[in-house]
């Protein structure tokens, strides 16, 4: 009971948490209606659902009855296994029973005394339904574990077969691979079948019994190690290709490929203290149903995903009947919290003639119009398949019209744009004087101040007169005895005679050289 409750305190963040629910009822002003989300079944013991099979035919001890012995007591061979015999017999459905009381009950091979004849042993395991790894997957070994094994998978249910990971005491002498461990994977490698030491050099019979292929280590590349951060290990398993397949089986097999040797060579005047024996194998996991069930049930010898979203089949993988209207699609995680359902709609239905895109879960028929619309189109789409963005948003260029980031805000600077809208390139409408993009920016001859104002002077033809600056191209600073935008005024503060006669000057200096200023304006606008 105890190890019950340590396995389901073990794998609780990974069990609750997101997408347990597939459809709500809700009422809006278009009405009640189904509002539905991406959901998928909690995780259990897949090892009371499994079918085993071990080969080749033989490899069981008991027939005939024979004598084994231990690494720690190697010459004292009076355990015996007879398949006869209830109490000497270690079938293979001894890796799955309840062990009461903490005896260990195992299923064994036979002893390896056709050496050096290679010892092999195959133990399948078979569901006829795909399943989600959601944990370790633990093998428990008694009497030792073996110094060369591997483990496989299938998503085809055993027809065809593909390599998990390799275990070995040398793993380049083994398998021509160096060993690797999972934690030291990255983002981009956390899919990669590898080899590893770990669990197959000797540590003694009654110490490190157990053999993991460990999910949790990969999951955590995303989640981290506390696999808190399990929205994006969802956003990951949506995103990168192949990764949510890497967790998905509907066999497993362990290949058995060379037994414990206590730490030693092969002794070949004692071959009874080299077998195989299994007390326990650990598989948790979720139906896959395609993110169109929340709940699972075991059905005439089988597991059966209990189907929403109108799909049926075994993992949900269809439209129902009538429900065809466009391609069946799996549901996906994305967008957080609550995923995109795909569901399946029925030809004629309203939802049924409409495609959303997966911008929206409801649609409505419009009587006079005689036309069914998307209803609270989401991700900043509109129209009447939520095909169009809304006004202050462009389209991507570079995401499919069903992406949740279709749409992107056009951002608009508020003061250099006419309006929050753009067009599709995501340019927006300036004011005058001002450019960008955004409209954020000025074009030349015009300077930022809370818009865009043309320059009253600058370098090159604004050109401040009479030795005046300017300042930040907005205004002249004029030298004393002068005014004027470009300081072309004189300052007359003596008498009037003199002032008279200075203004005269100064008026005929002002106008030879406004009058230069026009021909050298005229002769730039000709260029």
């Amino acid at each position: 009971m105890l190890h019950l409750v340590a396995l389901l305190l073990h794998c609780l963040p990974l069990a609750m948490g997101q997408y347990d629910i597939c459809k709500s009822w809700v009422t809006t002003d278009d009405g009640p209606s189904w509002e539905f989300y991406a959901c998928q079944p909690k995780a259990m013991r897949m090892k009371d659902y499994v079918t085993v099979r071990v080969d080749p035919a033989g490899i069981t001890c008991g027939d005939p009855p024979e004598r084994f012995c231990t690494h720690e007591n190697p010459y004292l061979c009076s355990d015996e296994c007879d398949a006869s015999n209830p109490d000497l017999a270690h079938p293979p459905k001894l890796m799955f029973d309840s062990e009461d009381e903490g005896l260990a009950t195992y299923w064994q091979s036979v002893t390896w005394r056709r050496y050096p004849e290679p010892l092999l042993a195959n133990i399948t395991l078979s569901w006829n339904k795909s399943i989600e790894l959601t944990d370790d997957i633990v093998i428990t070994f008694e009497y030792g574990r073996p110094t060369i094994m591997m483990l496989e998978k299938s998503l085809d249910n055993g027809r065809t077969w593909h390599p998990y990971q390799y275990y070995a005491d040398d793993c380049m002498e083994a398998f021509s691979m160096p060993a690797r461990r999972v934690r030291d994977l990255s983002t981009t490698s956390a899919n990669r079948v590898l080899c590893t030491e770990e669990y197959s050099r000797w540590a003694g019979s009654k110490k490190e019994k157990t053999v993991r292929f460990e999910v949790r280590d990969r999951f955590a590349i995303f989640a981290g190690p506390d696999l808190k951060n399990m929205d994006n290990l969802y956003t990951r398993l949506e995103s990168a290709k192949g990764l949510k397949d890497f967790f998905t089986v509907t066999d497993l097999r362990m290949r058995l490929l060379r037994p414990a040797l206590g730490g030693t060579y092969v002794q070949r005047e004692n071959l009874y203290k080299y077998f195989y024996a299994v007390s326990n194998i650990e598989v948790t996991g979720r139906c896959k149903c395609n993110l169109h069930a929340n709940l699972c049930t075991f059905k005439e010898g089988s597991l059966q995903c209990e189907c929403e979203h109108n799909t049926t089949g075994q993992d949900c993988g269809k439209c129902k009947k009538n429900f065809r209207s466009r391609s069946w699609r799996a549901g996906s995680y994305l967008p957080l919290p609550n995923g995109s359902p795909n569901a399946c709609a029925a030809a004629g239905s309203a939802f049924g003639n409409c495609e959303c895109y997966g911008h929206s879960n409801r649609c409505s028929y419009i009587d006079f119009l005689n036309v069914v619309t998307c209803v609270s189109c989401k991700h900043n789409t509109r129209g009447q398949h939520c095909q169009h963005c809304r006004l202050g948003f462009y389209r991507n260029s570079s995401a499919e019209l069903d992406d949740e980031n279709v749409c992107i805000e056009c951002n608009c600077n508020q003061i250099g744009s006419m309006h929050d809208r753009c067009n599709e390139t995501g340019y927006c409408e300036c004011k005058e004087g001002a450019t960008g993009p955004k409209c954020d920016d000025c074009l030349p001859n015009y300077y930022w101040r809370q818009g865009c104002f043309p320059n009253v002077c600058d370098d090159e033809l604004l050109l401040c007169q009479n030795g005046g600056t300017c300042y930040q191209n907005q205004r002249c600073v004029c030298p004393v005895g002068f005014k004027g935008v470009l300081c072309q005024q004189s300052r007359c503060e003596a008498d009037k005679k003199d002032c008279d006669g200075a203004a005269s000057v100064h008026g005929s200096l002002g106008a030879v050289l406004l009058g230069a200023l026009a021909l050298q304006l005229r002769g730039w606008v000709d260029l």
